[in-house]
Order: C-alpha cells, then sequence, then structure tokens
C-alpha cells in the first residue's frame, strides 16, 4: 500500500533511537506540513489586518495628536513593535507557499530575530500600558503618575533593550536547514541536526517564551483586579466610570489569551517532550508543527492592538472619531465636534469684531 508524504513523516519520526535527545541521534527534521496549508492564509490576513490598522494608527500619532503623554508614546513604540512583525511576515509567508526557504541565512537570522522580537516586544509595552494606566486609577498621587515625556522615551528605550537582548544571539547561528530545494528557515529544530549551541539557545528561547507570557499576565490580571476593586469602592454610582476604565485591561488580557497562550502551552508541550520523552518523535513532531502553526496568532496582535490604542488612549480615540467621515463617528463626538465648531465659530466670529473694532479705534485716533 502506498502510503502519503506526511504518513511517511510520522512513520520517520516514530522510529527514533532510544535515548535521541543526545547529539548523535534522535528525531529526523521536521519539514513543512500542517503550517503549510494553515499559515499562509492566516500571516496573510495578519499582514493585511495590520497594515490597515497600524497605517492608520500611525497616521493618528503622527498628524492627528497635537499632544503626546507617557501612556501615548509607549503605545506608539507598540506601533513600531507591530511594524517589524509585518515586515518579516511577507518572506515567511513566501516560504510557505514554495515549500522552501530561498532568501539566504542572513535573511533567515533577521526574519526569526524580528518574529520573536516583536513578540517579546508587544507584551511588554502592553505590560507597561496596563501598570502605566494602573497607577492612574488607583494611585493617582504617586510619582509615576507624574512621569514626563523625557522619563517616558527611557522606559520605552529600555524595555526595547530588555526585550531584545536576550533574542540578540539567534543572530550568530545558521538556522537553515536542508539543502537545495528542501532549505528551510526554522529556528525549531530536530534533536538529531542540533549543535549543542542551538540547543542551549533553543532552550533559552523556551524559557523566555513561557517567563514573558506569564509573569505579564500576572500583572495584568493584578492590575485588573485591584482597578475593578478600587472603581467599585468608589463609584459605586457611577458604573459607566468603571466600565470605562476597565476596558483598557479587559481588551490586553483578551489581547493575551487569543494571541500568546496558544504558543505558551506548545512550547511548554516541547519542553515537556524535550525532558522527559526524548524518544518520542511522533510527540515531538506534533508539538512542533503545533508550535509553529501558532506563531499565526502570534502575529494577530498586530492587528488587535488598533483595538488596544482606541480603549486605553483617550486622545487617540476621540482624534480617531474626528478622523473619520462624519457620517461614521461616533454619535458623541459628533454631537461634540458640532457644539465646538459652533463655539468655535461664534467665537472666531466675535474675535474677528473686536479686530474690526480695534482696527477702527486706531485710523480714528490716527
Amino acid at each position: 500500500m502506498m502510503l502519503s508524504k506526511q504518513n511517511v513523516t510520522m512513520l520517520n519520526t516514530s522510529t527514533a533511537v532510544p535515548g535521541g535527545g543526545g547529539r548523535g541521534g534522535g528525531c529526523p527534521p521536521v519539514g513543512i506540513q500542517l503550517e503549510g496549508l494553515i499559515l499562509p492564509p492566516v500571516l496573510t490576513i495578519d499582514v493585511v489586518l495590520g497594515l490597515l490598522g497600524n497605517v492608520l494608527a500611525l497616521w493618528i500619532f503622527c498628524f492627528k495628536l497635537k499632544s503626546w503623554n507617557p501612556n501615548t508614546l509607549f503605545l506608539f513604540n507598540l506601533v513600531i513593535a507591530d511594524f517589524l512583525a509585518l515586515v518579516s511576515l511577507p518572506l515567511r509567508i513566501d516560504a510557505l507557499l514554495r515549500g522552501h526557504w530561498v532568501f539566504g541565512d542572513g535573511m533567515c537570522r533577521i526574519n526569526l530575530f524580528l518574529m520573536f522580537s516583536n513578540r517579546s516586544a508587544s507584551i511588554a509595552l502592553m505590560t507597561v500600558v496596563a501598570i502605566y494606566r494602573y497607577f492612574k486609577v488607583c494611585h493617582p498621587h504617586h510619582r509615576f503618575n507624574r512621569m514626563t515625556k523625557r522619563q517616558a522615551v527611557f522606559v520605552s528605550l529600555f524595555v526595547w533593550l530588555l526585550v531584545i537582548s536576550p533574542r540578540v544571539p539567534m543572530l550568530a547561528y545558521n538556522h537553515i536547514k536542508g539543502s537545495g530545494e528542501r532549505t528551510q528557515c526554522f529556528f525549531f529544530t530536530s534533536y538529531k541536526e542540533a549543535s549543542r549551541a542551538i540547543i542551549i539557545l533553543v532552550s533559552m528561547h523556551r524559557i523566555l517564551t513561557v517567563l514573558e507570557f506569564v509573569v505579564p499576565m500576572a500583572m495584568l490580571l493584578f492590575c485588573s483586579v485591584r482597578i475593578f476593586s478600587f472603581l467599585r469602592g468608589r463609584q459605586m454610582g457611577n458604573p459607566g466610570k468603571m466600565r470605562k476604565a476597565m476596558r483598557v485591561c479587559v481588551a490586553i488580557v483578551a489581547v493575551f489569551m487569543v494571541c500568546f497562550l496558544p504558543t505558551t502551552i506548545t512550547t511548554i508541550g516541547l519542553w515537556v517532550n524535550r525532558s522527559f520523552f526524548p524518544a518520542d518523535c511522533a510527540s515531538f513532531y506534533t508539538f512542533t508543527q503545533l508550535t509553529i502553526v501558532s506563531l499565526g496568532l502570534n502575529f494577530l496582535n498586530s492587528a488587535l492592538d488598533p483595538i488596544v490604542y482606541v480603549f486605553s488612549s483617550s486622545m487617540f480615540r476621540k482624534a480617531l472619531c474626528s478622523s473619520l467621515p462624519r457620517a461614521l463617528r461616533c454619535g458623541q463626538h459628533a454631537a461634540e465636534d458640532e457644539n465646538t465648531a459652533s463655539s468655535s465659530g461664534t467665537q472666531s466670529t466675535t474675535q474677528q469684531e473686536l479686530k474690526s473694532m480695534g482696527a477702527d479705534r486706531g485710523s480714528e485716533a490716527m
């Protein structure tokens, strides 16, 4: 009976040498199977939606916001992180559609570096936004709320340095697998083809993947619970304010759960398989495929982050509503715009009358 290519691969991954976790043996290389079918359309949707949302957000940040505050600066850095991911995705989509990587070793290293740095930067910056909101609501007189824009810039630079530094070693090693028309650019490698340095690097990556989700998630839940408890005690007569203040935390927690939880779970699965069941190549193959597929959800955050901007910045929300056509504007903002326009028109008319009166008096004095 003839076996399909996927069945042959699964058969091969099940015939590992016992104790194959060492450098000399182990599971055969993992080729493109499940991710080759699922990731191209998912990543294409991520790129299209991400570009539309983030180009609009960048336009509002650069041309519509008249003044910036620390929260705005943190959100702007989140836009930059999203663009880094969007730049890296077209090459990945091309490789998946072709079935092999054609852009060489250097672009492979940069591509992987940008992909994983974006995940770390997005998580860190969204956590900073949530913490900033927590201090604003629960500790309004704390000196953290008196942060200047200059200090916010230094905080942003520190966050970038913190998330990029652990990923820099990825640029030092060749991640190309196979040869000819079978070359692949994968950071996840089988035991058989991995050197000791790569094994250590992958282990560090798995630790970071878990920690950079678990620790920020715990902080986000703490901030959300504290904000909810604080506002429930102080704003019993105005539940609308409590809902508005909670939106940013709910939005960030939702993005975390949808985009980053699946990768964390599959990474833990790979970790357990590598540590306790090194000869179980079928499980290694399954978790590796699922981990690569879950990366598609990682990059969905680039499309969902504009929702975070809307919920977490009233300045951004007002600028967005004022930029939309009048028929599509929020009812409240449209009414405010009309009132503002009428009042500003009245003020400008009065100012013009005063100026003309002043000019007449001046001419009379002359």
